[in-house]
């Protein structure tokens, strides 16, 4: 079959969020064809270039960076008045209260409180804006212009609208309409026609937000059946925002990602969800439990399986932090930890591998690097010397620690410290490495671990101390927790697996989905019967269907589709 991927910054981008994942997908479905679509962040990803594709992608569509106010497009008096209508709908619908309490100041409504007719117009909304800016050729202009901050206003000072919606001042005014204006740029691409998401089986959104809403269209515009996937709930990082946005920037963003998801949630034949934590966020959103799959990151096995053979590899009296240094990761408390450690086994090391996330990484490591030299005076924290220095600060890929198994194989311990988490895949790494582990209760965490590794409270130097200390001094339960952690990374987070998992899902929504495509003869009148169900399936009837193909979709990316076998994506199709 044949595979819309939509992205956002992922594939077939460099160091994209979803990029590792859905790389390892659609390498391991050779057996199907996929037409990538990644919604781009503009000239910096794109200079920092593209992976290799495999011959089984028949299309890269990328969507260019938009500059505000600049797509060329001016309204008529007409469409102006649509535009206002449509709007003040999708607004309105962001600020209307939740049926029961008023929420707390700073929170936005959760959808799945809302009553059904806030969700029918804030998505006749939607689709009307969508259908304006397909009629019109573009919204980003319109999304950016006085009206639209004029409607945005009346709606946020409209009786019952929410408190720091009410409170919202010009500059928070500005501020939200630029954001609408970015979340709402996937209504104007010119994806949604037939020889584009129209010629695919179905649409695979790689996350909520931007990635789902062009899916949500598509389902919309053309009937493609849509799946979406989500590592991490949307929601829930702009419930968790940085505190510098005000709030009624905030309340507004957590409305709009918020029925966006309901939206989503209602259209979309299956749902899957990384864990049990973002099954609850969806659920919460309005997601049909029927819908949900769990479906775990897949890693790859394979760059573990050397250390995780020999679990007696690595230092005895050391313990190993890897991950990307950020304030949620709390290592502000592991050092305070590993100083109870030192007090109690005083030869024990600690080795802290990964770079900073951003700048605000970037600043959030210095920190931690002058506290550690604080609370050890007598050696500076800096990189390991001879004379052994009680904590180092890392990266991979140098002479000592070449690769991430490597730094998991430097210690005996590995300890994850953080405060907030979703999908924990440093901690899933360290169990394929066969490494016990010690962990702080924060998202996913015991869900991964499944009671192979030792689980304490955030922000408790005391206890993650206790809990380091005892597998330190007990060498044999280390090594059984460490098998039991491999064992049970190999039997649920491996690529295989998420492989399976996907390629099942994908037969089961073409399964209920009836064939669209309308097929042409040499002279382009309807050929009755020329895509059957079966042409779904590999085999004579499919090649036969294949040849009938007439449509403007498929000869559009013929180039494209040269450099794949021919036979072989036709009956997969």
């Amino acid at each position: 079959m044949r595979i819309g991927l939509l992205t956002e910054s992922g594939i077939p981008y460099v160091g994209g969020d979803a990029g590792s994942w859905c790389d390892r997908l659609v390498r391991g479905l050779g057996q199907h064809e996929f037409d990538l679509y990644p919604l781009s962040r503009g000239e910096r990803q794109e200079a920092e270039g593209r992976l290799p594709l495999p011959s089984q992608v028949t299309r890269v569509r990328t969507a260019p960076p938009r500059s505000p106010g600049r797509d060329g497009v001016v309204y008529g008096r007409r469409a102006r008045r649509r535009f206002a209508e449509c709007y003040a709908d999708l607004v309105a619908a962001l600020c209307a209260p939740a049926s029961g309490d008023v929420p707390a100041e700073g929170r936005a409504d959760v959808p799945g409180e809302a009553s059904t007719g806030e969700a029918d117009r804030f998505a006749g909304a939607l689709y009307a804006l969508a259908e304006l800016a397909r009629d019109e050729g573009g919204l980003t202009g319109a999304l950016r212009s006085e009206t639209a901050v004029h409607v945005l206003e009346r709606a946020c000072r409209a009786p019952g609208a929410p408190r720091p919606a009410h409170e919202a001042r010009v500059p928070e005014l500005l501020a939200m309409a630029a954001h609408l204006e970015r979340a709402l740029r996937p209504l104007s691409l010119d994806w949604y026609e037939d020889d584009r998401l129209g010629a695919v089986d179905l649409c695979h959104a790689a996350s909520g937000g931007a990635a789902a809403l062009a899916g949500l269209l598509a389902r919309h515009f053309l009937g493609v059946p849509l799946l979406v996937t989500e590592y991490g709930a949307r929601l829930r990082a702009y419930y968790l925002t940085d505190a510098r946005t005000s709030p009624p920037v905030r309340s507004l963003l957590a409305a709009f990602h918020g029925r966006l998801a309901a939206e989503t949630y209602r259209q979309a034949s299956v749902i899957t969800s990384g864990d049990a934590q973002v099954r609850r966020w969806q659920e919460r959103c309005g997601a049909p439990r029927h819908k949900i799959r769990t479906v775990h990151p897949g890693l790859a096995a394979a760059p573990f399986a050397e250390v995780g053979e020999a679990p007696e590899r690595g230092d005895p009296d050391t313990l190993v932090w890897v991950g990307r240094v950020a304030p949620a990761k709390d290592l502000v408390s592991l050092l305070h930890a590993f100083a109870r450690v030192r007090a109690q086994e005083p030869g024990t090391r600690l080795r802290i591998v990964g770079g900073p996330s951003g700048p605000e990484g970037a600043a959030y490591l210095a920190h931690c690097k002058t506290l550690a030299a604080r609370l050890f005076p007598a050696e500076a924290a800096g990189p390991r010397t001879a004379g052994g220095n009680p904590v180092s600060f890392e990266e991979t890929g140098g002479p000592d620690l070449p690769s991430p198994a490597d730094a998991y194989a430097a210690g005996a311990v590995t300890v994850l410290s953080s405060v907030v988490e979703e999908f924990p895949v440093s901690l899933a790494e360290a169990m394929l490495c066969g490494r016990a582990t010690v962990s702080t209760d924060a998202g996913a965490v015991p869900e991964v671990l499944g009671g192979t590794g030792l689980v304490v409270p955030p922000r408790d130097p005391r206890a993650l101390a206790r809990a380091c200390v005892a597998l330190l001094r007990d060498p044999e339960r280390r090594a059984r927790l460490g098998a039991a952690a491999r064992a049970r990374a190999l039997e649920l987070f491996t690529a295989e697996r998420n492989i399976a998992a996907f390629h099942g899902i994908y037969l089961e929504i073409v399964s209920h989905t009836p064939v669209r495509r309308v097929v042409l003869d040499a002279a382009g009148a309807p050929l009755p019967f020329g895509a059957p169900a079966e042409a779904h399936v590999p085999g004579r009837w499919a090649h036969a269907a294949a040849r009938g193909r007439g449509t403007p979709g498929w000869a559009a990316d013929a180039p494209a589709r040269a450099a794949a076998p021919a036979p072989a994506a036709e009956g997969a199709r």
